[in-house]
């Protein structure tokens, strides 16, 4: 190639670049926030003290689930899209986000070792999935949270925690567990989208 041609190559590319949109794990960390606090989404700064996390990332988060249509727009309040939520945390969360697990550590209990599924599943005798945690009471199995505020969060908001667990049990858990949570995280999802509706 000619030097005159690279340039004219070179300045197509740059032209040519698209904004690709990435849904992150922590957009659907704040998506389900969003719904455990069943109403409509709470200012920034709010749900950032209460998700540990800086109001800009908070705010990166729910343009990146509006665009993804996990949430509505302004227009609706960015209240949760409840369709596209069950259908992508049934069908797509597994295989987007799925959990890395570790050591035996000290942490939170999550997926079928957490409320709701807790009092539903009989415990077997391994170690139970937890996200790492210092100041954790349960040992078990490190289980990676869909944000890494997740243990702070959870302990301070028992819906949003059972919300999570339920997510939890739907990117790695066994066929049962996975049918249970699917079951009951439907069920949640139905009744906060008409408590919005009323």
């Amino acid at each position: 190639m000619h030097g005159l041609e690279a340039c004219h190559s070179q300045f197509a590319i740059r032209e040519c670049r698209i904004d690709i949109m990435v849904l992150k794990p922590q957009d659907v960390y704040v998506a389900l926030k969003i719904v455990a606090t069943q109403a409509d989404r709470a200012p920034y700064s709010q749900l950032a003290a209460e998700l540990a996390m800086s109001p800009s990332e908070v705010h990166a988060c729910v343009q990146r689930a509006q665009r993804s249509g996990l949430l509505h727009g302004p227009g609706l309040k960015n209240r949760p899209n409840f369709s596209a939520l069950e259908e992508f945390l049934l069908h797509g969360l597994k295989y987007v986000f799925p959990p890395e697990r570790g050591e035996l550590t000290r942490g939170v209990p999550t997926s079928y070792a957490a409320e709701p599924l807790r009092s539903i599943i009989t415990q077997g005798n391994e170690p139970s999935p937890v996200w790492p945690y210092e100041e954790g009471k349960q040992r078990g199995i490190a289980f990676e949270p869909l944000y890494k505020t997740a243990p702070i969060a959870a302990l301070r908001d028992s819906s949003f925690y059972e919300y999570l667990a339920l997510a939890d049990a739907l990117r790695d858990g066994r066929v049962r567990e996975r049918k249970t949570a699917e079951a009951e995280l439907c069920r949640r999802l139905r009744e906060a989208n008409e408590r919005l509706k009323s």
